[in-house]
C-alpha cells in the first residue's frame, strides 16, 4: 500500500473509532405467549396462542409470526397495541391485515413506536366475536 492510500485508509479508520464505529443493527427478536388472563379484564378462554416477533433497530422494520387456537370464535380482529404496560390497555398502533388464521407480516415503526416497543409497551391482542375487546393477549418484551 502507497503511502497516500495508507493515509486515507487510517484516517477513515480513526473516524470510525472516534464516531463509535458504523452503525450495526441489533436484531430483536421476541417469543410471546398470548392467553385470556392476559387480557385486560381477563377471561377464561381456552385459547391460547404464540408469536415470534422480531424486530430491526436500525430500519425499524417489525415482523412478526402468530399462531393461536382454541379461541371461542373466529379471529374478527388482530394488532399490536401501544404504548400499555402489562394490565392496562392503549389503542391499536399495527394492525393484521388478515387475523382469521393467525398473522404474519410486517410493517416499519415510527421513532416513537420503536421506543415503545423497545420497553416492552406493546402488546397483542386477538379479537373476536364473543370477546370484541380481545380474547386472548400476550406483552412483548425482549
Amino acid at each position: 500500500m502507497n503511502r497516500k492510500r495508507f493515509t486515507i485508509a487510517a484516517c477513515a479508520l480513526s473516524a470510525c473509532v472516534a464516531l463509535g464505529g458504523p452503525a450495526l443493527a441489533e436484531k430483536m427478536t421476541m417469543k410471546v405467549t398470548l392467553n385470556g388472563a392476559s387480557s385486560v379484564p381477563p377471561n377464561t378462554s381456552a385459547g391460547t396462542g404464540t408469536a415470534d416477533v422480531n424486530f430491526d433497530t436500525v430500519t425499524k422494520m417489525l415482523t412478526w409470526k402468530v399462531n393461536y387456537s382454541g379461541l371461542s370464535g373466529p379471529a374478527t380482529m388482530a394488532h399490536f397495541h401501544g404504548p400499555a404496560e402489562p394490565g392496562k390497555n392503549a389503542g391499536v398502533a399495527v394492525p393484521f391485515k388478515d387475523p382469521a388464521s393467525g398473522a404474519e407480516g410486517s410493517a416499519a415503526l415510527t421513532d416513537a413506536q420503536a421506543a415503545d416497543l423497545m420497553a416492552g409497551k406493546y402488546y397483542i391482542n386477538v379479537h373476536t366475536a364473543a370477546n370484541p375487546g380481545g380474547e386472548i393477549r400476550g406483552q412483548v418484551t425482549k
